[in-house]
């Protein structure tokens, strides 16, 4: 499912471009990826986009205590990484959230950094966020000895 949605932001750079949800299955399809991924990740864009993120106004001075399961299913490197992007103004309180809510889904697994990395350009892009070219690099780098899927 990663890979379609890593095809999507590259071909499509702005969300609101791409075709209606049937023409876009056929040419993802079209292209080799799988029918029941094309299904999940179609559906989970769907889902990003009627997202509503969390609205609070958070003390400069608070910080996010992780639960069990948020700590056990991220991967090492997965809460470092977000707090970066926090402390770097890339990502809001509510984008966090909205970004661990959208990586929790994914699976029953525990989300690696590469996973976790592309859900958070997903919610970007899908609020039509404007990234600097290096944090898009730094959200697509991606290891070539660990899977996406």
């Amino acid at each position: 499912m990663i890979d379609v949605l890593v095809f999507l932001f590259e071909n499509y750079f702005d969300i609101s471009t791409h075709p209606e949800s049937d023409a876009l299955a056929r040419k993802l399809s079209a292209a080799g990826f799988d029918p029941d991924e094309v299904s999940f990740a179609l559906d989970w864009l769907n889902e990003l986009k009627l997202a509503r993120p969390l609205q609070f106004s958070a003390d400069p001075r608070a910080f996010r205590i992780y639960a069990d399961e948020e700590r056990i299913r991220l991967a090492d490197g997965c809460i470092d990484f977000m707090a970066f992007l926090e402390a770097a103004g890339v990502i809001t309180p509510p984008q966090r959230e909205l970004i661990l809510e959208r990586t929790l889904i994914l699976a029953d697994e525990v989300v690696s950094l590469e996973k976790l990395k592309i859900v958070a350009l997903m919610v970007l892009w899908s609020q039509a966020q404007t990234l600097e070219p290096l944090i898009i690099e730094e959200l697509l780098n991606v290891s070539d000895d660990s899977p996406l899927h």
